[in-house]
């Protein structure tokens, strides 16, 4: 199962259009909003129902977490970076081997926690100082080890495809691409 937070101020594209490639390509993916409500608002105002809220999440192993996404967006980064519960989940995949995704300004999330230290990371440009000893290289997405990162909205569908190979292999991904007309 894949776990994507979205705490108030996300980055709407980044979290939707995530959890639409990912569920396309037949992963299980369950969105938790923090902050107790299911009632997310995301950084341009759209409201979204998670699937549960962080009132109700169980502990990583209970739910079978192979993975954690975090979108970006301002505030949504920085409310992720607050909650007890996604520290939780990523102390868990860390120390398990599980996968860490993160967008935009959410590598932050990951940099204060020193997981991403002597990675190849890519974040939205200005949160490079945020990274902790990760090394920022700009890229559009970046794929280190058990670490995805992307760098802001517009990398959203090369963010997530780079997910869909790592999980499901580059023939499910180009599938994909190919019937979502994601070909260049």
């Amino acid at each position: 199962m894949i776990a994507v937070f979205l705490a108030n101020g996300f980055e709407e594209i980044e979290a939707l259009g995530t959890v639409d490639i990912l569920r396309r390509a037949g992963l299980e993916v369950v969105t938790i909003g923090v902050g107790g409500s299911r009632a997310i608002t995301g950084a341009h105002g759209m409201m979204v129902a998670a699937d549960i809220d962080d009132v109700e999440l169980k502990g990583p192993a209970e739910l079978g977490v192979e993975a954690v996404v975090l979108p970006g967006g301002i505030p949504g980064a920085t409310n992720l970076d607050k909650s007890p519960d996604v520290d939780r989940y990523l102390t868990y995949c860390a120390a398990e081997g599980k996968w860490i995704f993160a967008i935009c300004a959410a590598p932050l999330v990951l940099g204060h926690r020193g997981l991403i230290d002597g990675k190849r990371v890519t974040c939205y440009p200005g949160y490079e100082g945020e990274l902790g000893g990760a090394q920022y290289t700009g890229a559009l997405v970046e794929r280190d080890d058990r670490f995805i990162t992307g760098k802001g909205p517009g990398a959203t569908f090369d963010f997530a495809f780079t997910i869909v190979e790592a999980l499901c292999g580059r023939e499910k991904a180009d599938e994909l691409r190919d019937g979502m007309q994601c070909r260049s």
